[in-house]
């Protein structure tokens, strides 16, 4: 079984169902064909992703997410680190008009399609990624495990 950890750079008090989060995760990923090896979610703020994003991307501006994908083919096994700002969640949940948790959860599963191997920088691809996020977030709620 792969290995997900969370790490916490900036306190969330929403993620409180860790193991019902990282059991969706790897049933996601077997799913797909691809199980992980290894999975890093890191909370952080706006300041601490806006770094990254100068200094891995070259890219001025914040961010809610930035996924790097450490794995060495895309038919291999995930591996890979999730970097979320919660200060950004927290933005565009209320300016989307939906739940903190619910926003939480959306992020993290676009950073997890995006090592799936799903894009996101044609209009296309952002209508098929959220209705990825979209399907997955409803699959989630309904999700037991035993």
């Amino acid at each position: 079984m792969g290995s997900i950890h969370f790490f916490y750079l900036q306190q969330t008090s929403v993620l409180t169902q860790k193991k019902k989060l990282k059991n969706y995760l790897l049933y996601k990923s077997n799913l797909y064909g691809r199980p992980i090896s290894g999975l890093h979610i890191i909370f952080c703020s706006d300041e601490y992703l806006l770094k990254i994003n100068q200094d891995f991307l070259s890219h001025d501006y914040y961010t809610d997410i930035i996924t790097f994908d450490l794995g060495v083919k895309e038919s291999e096994a995930i591996q890979g680190e999730i970097y979320i700002s919660l200060d950004r969640v927290k933005d565009n949940a209320s300016q989307h008009g939906v739940s903190y948790k619910t926003e939480l959860h959306r992020v993290i599963f676009h950073g997890f399609l995006h090592l799936l191997g799903f894009k996101d920088k044609k209009k296309s691809d952002q209508t098929l990624m959220r209705a990825m996020e979209d399907e997955f977030l409803l699959h989630y709620e309904q999700f037991h495990t035993t």
